[in-house]
């Protein structure tokens, strides 16, 4: 790396190192990547190898290896470490947090807030500190903002918080066993895990206040709404929806989903017709993503990523925590009542929100009232939802009774 400016990374998994490291060494303008982890263990086995972490980028004819690095990596949970991460952060030009979601941000002495805060309160230089927030929350930035306030006040004008949509697929693939079944290479050699992430680095990001960010491969746009629910109620939605009908058909990984006679076209429908129309009515004339054509082509671009065999992707990785994914907000339920409140049924999202709870609660019968089971979950109630829930309880159960046939086929003649 030859550059001047520094890169400072919160967490270090698939996305921290396969997207902003990797992108941050890319760009030739970062001559120094600092990442702060708390797990101990996978910071030794960084350390071990250098700083240097091996990657695996998955992408239509296979997998490739790329390496990042030399990565400092500091547990914020060390004292040394900790002071070293404030002048780290003192001296950045850029910075991402990419943790598990925004409750993160805030914490003891060392948290991702304490340490942007002690940071920029020391940070002399009048260019700003320009921070992507990668947790899946449409006001990530405003959160860490607040967080970053509340520790030390004037410290959070010294940054420019950037949300971010973040569109590639990912994850950690664990034991030793399974990383080889894989062909993958691990982060070191003879380490036990391997991060894998999708070649696609089409990344939005919310237009700074100030000028001068250095990872221009990134977009701006000013209003990153729009994109984060089609990223939420279409990509996340689909996806989701995509995992609970694997699960129900017994499929292992979401690659095996193209050989099922009607399922791809089933979530294609669901993806355009109902989360498509919805959003296009919605956000129609701010992009052109936001047109018949225009959606149509991210619907088929992300079905056919999410279906790639290099990316290995698990059903159950896909569809794992069920009840966050049945949440009323969320990508089943909120793209159900998207599509009611603006005049697209939604019922496809409803069949899969079924599926999601027959995962949920493996005891539920035929008789069983999704809708008031939910609502418990939820806390909450929307009479909206009633029929076009309890009817997809009853159609998911009628094509389980009769052997899982063809989807698309069984649903347009029933209708």
């Amino acid at each position: 790396m030859t550059g001047q400016k520094r890169f400072i990374g919160f967490g270090f998994g698939p996305i921290q190192a396969g997207l902003f490291l990797y992108e941050a060494q890319a760009s030739g303008r970062f001559g120094a990547l600092t990442v702060a982890e708390i797990d101990a263990d996978l910071v030794a086995l960084l350390r071990e190898a250098g700083g240097v972490c091996t990657l695996n980028f998955a992408g239509p004819t296979g997998v490739r290896r790329a390496r990042v690095g030399p990565i400092e990596i500091l547990n914020p949970r060390v004292a040394a470490d900790r002071a070293l991460l404030v002048e780290r952060t003192a001296e950045a030009d850029e910075a991402a947090t990419a943790v598990p979601s925004v409750a993160f941000y805030e914490g003891p002495e060392g948290s991702i807030a304490w340490t942007l805060a002690q940071g920029l309160a020391r940070r002399a230089r009048p260019e700003p500190l320009f921070v992507y927030t990668a947790e899946n929350n449409n006001y990530a930035a405003e959160i860490l903002r607040e967080k970053v306030a509340a520790c030390a006040a004037d410290a959070a004008g010294k940054a420019e918080f950037l949300n971010t949509v973040i569109g590639k697929m990912s994850g950690v693939v664990s034991g030793g066993e399974q990383v080889r079944a894989l062909g993958l290479a691990p982060i070191r050699e003879g380490a036990d895990r391997a991060f894998l992430v999708e070649e696609f680095n089409r990344i939005l990001v919310s237009r700074p206040g100030r000028p001068g960010r250095a990872l221009e491969v990134f977009a701006e746009k000013g209003d990153l709404i729009p994109f984060e629910e089609a990223k939420l109620f279409g990509h996340n939605a689909a996806h989701a929806l995509l995992a609970y009908l694997c699960r129900a058909l017994d499929l292992e990984y979401i690659a095996d989903a193209p050989r099922v006679p009607g399922l791809l076209p089933f979530v294609r429908d669901a993806f355009i017709l109902e989360s498509g129309t919805a959003l296009i009515r919605k956000h129609e004339g701010i992009d052109p993503l936001f047109t018949p054509d225009g959606y149509a082509a991210y619907a088929d671009d992300l079905l056919a990523r999410m279906t790639m065999p290099s990316l290995s992707d698990a059903v159950a990785r896909v569809g794992r925590d069920p009840d966050r994914k049945l949440g009323f907000d969320d990508r089943l339920i909120g793209t159900l009542r998207l599509c009611l409140g603006l005049g697209s049924e939604g019922a496809r999202f409803a069949f899969g929100a079924a599926a999601a709870y027959a995962w949920k609660d493996a005891a539920a019968t035929a008789d069983t009232d999704i809708y008031r089971e939910l609502t418990r979950m939820w806390g909450r109630e929307d009479e909206r939802l009633a029929q076009p829930l309890r009817a997809a309880w009853r159609r998911f159960n009628e094509w389980r009774e009769r052997g899982r046939p063809d989807l698309t086929r069984c649903w347009n003649e029933v209708r």
